[in-house]
């Protein structure tokens, strides 16, 4: 998993509340078990007609949009089934961060295992990044981990809180693997040690 940087950029705001997984990523598409190539059908089903034209009123279809790194919405983000997909999509197409006023708990924990950073703040709060985001190419939005902050294009900045292990695994680049990783003398050591005292396993 890629270290977690700051990001600075256009948002995409998305209103809607109840994106669940299935807008996020319809069913037909979780065949795969990788974690690329599933950004193209991100929002596949708001993003392309039935036949496979692009919906130009759809946000990320946009010209200002099409490269947003920050998605700004509505209430109760990747609700549904907890298909891990979900993320992947959103991560193969470029988003590092949502906004919004809640996730669902499992969205919400995937999200930080496959590097996006989900923010959790106030109604008033995302109510004035949205109005931000829908200025497009004219506003930008910034997203500091590290300092655990979020700015709006004139300066005005947020304050959001994260648990300090996800942001450990977030801003290292560490997922499950990577953290397992990280004991891979001690686990060595273990091994060798078991074999020497249980010879007929």
């Amino acid at each position: 998993m890629e270290k977690f940087e700051n990001v600075s950029g256009v948002a995409a705001p998305m209103p809607l509340i109840n994106i669940d997984t299935d807008m996020i990523i319809p069913k037909q598409f979780l065949k795969t078990i990788k974690r690329t190539g599933l950004g193209v059908n991100l929002f596949d089903e708001m993003r392309y007609d039935d036949n496979g034209n692009e919906i130009p009123d759809f946000v990320l279809n946009k010209p200002a949009y099409r490269k947003a790194e920050i998605i700004v919405a509505g209430d109760n983000f990747g609700c549904g089934s907890s298909r891990e997909h979900a993320p992947w999509a959103l991560r193969d197409f470029g988003i590092k961060v949502v906004v919004s006023t809640s996730f669902a708990d499992i969205f919400y924990s995937n999200a930080f295992k496959n590097g996006i950073l989900p923010i959790v703040l106030p109604k008033e709060q995302v109510d004035a990044l949205m109005s931000d985001a829908e200025k497009g190419e004219n506003a930008r939005i910034t997203v500091d981990l590290e300092a655990q902050t979020i700015s709006a294009t004139d300066g005005t900045e947020f304050h959001f809180d994260v648990d300090p292990f996800k942001k450990h695994c977030l801003m290292n680049g560490l997922d499950d693997i990577g953290l397992t990783l990280q004991k891979q003398g001690a686990i060595a050591k273990f091994e060798t040690q078991y074999e020497k005292e249980h010879p007929w396993v």
